[in-house]
């Protein structure tokens, strides 16, 4: 009795003393690789959405004062000229590559009628049109690089988990199969460290979902924003520079 008695409080103390760190270690080769692929994945989310965080502060400080400086400006060259001013602003991209198509039209159009010393009116308003949009999507597209990462994340990552935690019941019925008792002592590692790999699965996709959410109403606005500076670009230009069609 004594014996039975002592051996049943080891296996209570056993299964006190068990702690996350111990499943962990415990697991399963496939569980392992499974909690390593989803630490990568939580840490390079963080990683991504601290990078795109500290960038998209950036953006909306320069494109906010560069479109100030654009509408308190005297020429388009004086613009120009301050671009280094703004690196960080994709709206003085967009105005750099209209300005330099502009001005590509302007000597086209010079060459053509001769030296003058007046401004000339222009032809290829589509083309400038063309530049803006290509250079706002090359924008666009920078903005949302690595995004692509966090809904990837945000998707897979609870099924990933969720692969894990099949795998570490499967082994706890296998240890049932093996000994023949369905004992606490028997099923709790493997369920432990299947619950471990469905809470990992949910810390690694949540904040990568509510990342890429939050990031993709933010391009929506740049994006609005940056339609919206080249319509106002190609209105300006219109009136000074071309011809009336």
């Amino acid at each position: 009795m004594n014996y039975a008695y002592a051996a049943s409080q080891n296996q209570i103390n056993v299964g006190l003393n068990t702690n996350a760190l111990d499943a962990i270690l415990s697991a399963s080769p496939i569980v392992q690789l499974t909690l390593l692929t989803l630490i990568f994945m939580s840490i390079a989310s963080w990683a991504i959405i601290f990078a795109k965080k500290k960038r998209f502060r950036d953006i909306q400080e320069s494109d906010i004062k560069f479109e100030e400086f654009f509408w308190r400006a005297n020429s388009l060259d004086d613009i120009f000229e301050a671009l280094p001013d703004f690196p960080h602003s994709p709206m003085a991209h967009v105005f750099k590559s209209g300005y330099l198509e502009l001005r590509k039209l302007a000597d086209t159009s010079m060459a053509k009628e001769g030296e003058s010393t007046t401004t000339p009116l222009l032809s290829g308003m589509d083309n400038l049109e063309r530049s803006l949009n290509k250079s706002l999507e090359i924008e666009i597209a920078s903005i949302e690089s690595k995004l692509s990462f966090l809904a990837t994340t945000g998707s897979t990552g609870p099924f990933i988990g969720l692969f894990g935690t099949v795998w570490g019941i499967m082994g706890s019925f296998q240890k049932i199969g093996a000994t023949g008792m369905a004992s606490l002592a028997v099923v709790a590692p493997g369920i432990s460290e299947a619950l471990i790999a469905t809470a990992v699965g949910l810390a690694a996709a949540i904040p990568a979902t509510i990342g890429y959410n939050h990031f993709v109403s933010s391009i929506r606005r740049t994006e609005l924003s940056l339609h919206n500076f080249a319509s106002d670009f190609l209105n300006i230009t219109k009136r000074n520079f071309f011809k009336d069609h």
